[in-house]
């Protein structure tokens, strides 16, 4: 007989929606059961990528059977379960789902995130309840996962499944040091970190591991002795750590001899770190935001539900007179993901075809006026300015002649290679109503860049997060005053130019060479740079997906001589363009 599969996707949360007809097991030649239960709680936000990627898991549909609860929501989840579960009721093999819409909170609840100790209860009885729905139908395996793990990995059951183990957890992705599981315990079951945590989370050992805790997203095979003993609830009976779901499970594993594993050798998709525990909705929300901009950067992007599709957007300005993104007519994947990224922080963005320096001959960059600065070569390769740089600096410039020409105030300026931190556009806007509070005098400000002096920077009076800009590298992304663009027009470094990210410091008077900085004789552009940084690269050099159109290209003037990133230095990670630099939580604990 084949043996049968239950695939659990637990969104913590309770009445009856829908029902079919209960699953029987196959014969020979049919696949495993699989049953689907959901848990959902304040998850609607989340909802509608995670079920499209159980959608897409490779099984029969009609060997699926749906078990769905959901409870104590502040938002649309229950709204986004029974479209969901209307839609694909045909499709499955039976679907029974219980909604319960009050009461909304725990008494001794302080927010929709809050979790006292009867809900940590409850859940341990639900996924219990669905435990016991798994062994009374004679289920195989059963698969946990939650609302905001979003299994990329189409094959995922059948990855885990092959592996062999009473329980096995598919190791996800985080925007931070969180994923779903432990490799260390005290004796108390608290969290404990251990030298082969970050190791294994960063796949520089890759395998199948045993850990003393997986959470959020498991296989377990009920086909095994050693599984009939374990239970979510209630806790075994010398149960004495913390009154945690995930802790009670991890010590009712320990208790049953069974042992569990965490899998890293393929990429199964990513899980949303949790809130702190003064956060609210919209937090959660906004963490889960990032995590979806962080998966395209990776290559995994989410894909909505062909049923359910997430709320409308809004996007603005910010308050920017004008936000620009600068982008190659032939790097659409890059302007594809930017504009998504930029949609869903919600800010609105126009898009400037840049200018193709590697579609000029040497003649068409003579002929628009472009001069090298006399003496200049690239400080790391000594090769002088590249067809790809002469590219970038028109670029930026006929963004400077743009806002003098309509007047602009305060534009934004992104490249298309530009990797966000958290909650981006709220520090945008906190950024920008500091600096009027201040009546800072500003022209240009660094969002994202690459310090190159180690020397502490001074920090700016009465605005949060802003330093005095020492030389710096880059120009990924970057506010613009119209008295700044003013000032670099007036310097006229068409006919003197060199990369554009030296120009800046030139004209900020920060750059150390001196000769370069004589042909520039007004040297007062008042530049800033938000610290820690907002934006960073994408890819830094050596990285897989890395790509320069500025540094692989050609001499500006001379098509015959091939340019790469060999001896260069600009591009190279350090610790301070580390976007996960010091971020470093992996409990709840901690988080």
């Amino acid at each position: 007989m084949a043996p049968a599969v239950v695939l659990l996707l637990l969104l913590p949360g309770l009445g009856l929606l829908a029902s079919g007809q209960e699953p029987v097991l196959g014969n020979d030649s049919s696949p495993p059961y699989l049953v689907i239960a959901l848990l959902a709680r304040n998850a609607a936000h989340a909802l509608p990528y995670s079920l499209g990627a159980l959608e897409r898991l490779q099984y029969p549909k009609e060997r699926i059977s749906i078990w769905c609860v959901t409870d104590h929501n502040e938002d649309a989840t229950l709204e986004v379960l029974r479209q969901w579960l209307e839609a694909v009721r045909p499709l499955y093999r039976s679907v029974v789902c219980r909604a319960q819409e009050s009461p909304r909170w725990y008494a001794e609840e302080t927010g929709p995130k809050q979790w006292p100790k009867e809900r940590y209860e409850h859940v341990m009885k639900l996924r219990q309840e669905a435990l016991d729905y798994a062994r009374e139908n004679r289920a195989d395996y059963i698969l946990y996962t939650d609302a905001d793990n979003i299994l990329t990995n189409v094959q995922t059951v059948q990855l885990l499944v092959a592996e062999n183990k009473t329980l096995i957890a598919p190791m996800l992705d985080a925007q931070t040091g969180f994923s779903n599981f432990w490799c260390g315990m005290t004796p108390q079951g608290f969290y404990r970190r251990t030298a082969d945590y970050y190791p294994t989370k960063n796949r520089q050992r890759v395998g199948c591991f045993p850990v003393p805790m997986v959470h959020s997203t498991f296989l377990l095979d009920l086909r095994k002795e050693e599984s009939s003993k374990l239970a979510f609830h209630p806790p075994h009976p010398n149960y004495t750590w913390t009154y945690d779901d995930v802790i009670v499970f991890a010590h009712s594993c320990l208790a049953s001899g069974v042992q569990g594993y965490i899998c890293n050798n393929h990429h199964f998709g990513y899980i949303n770190a949790p809130p702190l525990p003064q956060h609210d909705l919209e937090d959660d929300e906004l963490n889960f935001v990032h995590l979806l901009l962080e998966a395209m950067v990776e290559g995994f992007p989410f894909i909505t539900s062909r049923y359910v599709s997430p709320p409308g957007k809004h996007p603005d300005k910010m308050g920017f007179d004008e936000v620009i993104l600068i982008n190659l007519l032939r790097r659409p994947e890059r302007r594809e993901r930017m504009l998504r990224s930029l949609y869903e922080q919600e800010i609105s963005c126009r898009v400037l075809d840049a200018v193709d320096g590697g579609a000029l001959n040497s003649s068409d960059i003579k002929r628009l006026g472009v001069n090298l600065l006399p003496g200049f070569y690239d400080p790391f390769s000594g090769r002088t300015l590249t067809k790809g740089e002469v590219g970038c600096f028109l670029s930026h410039f006929k963004i400077w002649q743009e806002i003098v020409d309509r007047q602009l105030g305060s534009t934004l300026v992104f490249e298309d290679d530009v990797r966000f931190t958290s909650y981006f556009k709220r520090k945008m806007i906190r950024l920008q109503d500091d600096i009027r509070a201040a009546k800072l005098e500003w022209d240009l400000i660094y969002i994202g860049r690459k310090q190159v002096t180690t020397d502490p920077e001074k920090s700016v009076e009465n605005v949060r997060n802003l330093v005095e800009a020492d030389y710096s590298y880059w120009t990924l992304c970057y506010m613009i005053s119209l008295q700044g663009a003013q000032k670099l027009l007036n310097a006229e470094p068409l006919s003197k130019m060199l990369p554009v990210d030296e120009f800046l410091p030139i004209m900020s008077d920060t750059h150390p060479n001196k000769e370069y900085k004589s042909h520039f004789p007004v040297r007062d552009l008042k530049v800033f740079s938000v610290h820690p940084l907002l934006v960073y690269p994408t890819h830094y050099t050596g990285e897989p997906n890395w790509l320069s159109d500025t540094e692989t290209s050609t001499l500006w003037d001379d098509d015959k001589i091939r340019t790469d990133w060999s001896g260069s230095q600009k591009t190279l990670k350090d610790s301070r363009g580390d976007i996960h630099h010091g971020l470093h939580s992996t409990s709840r604990d901690e988080l």
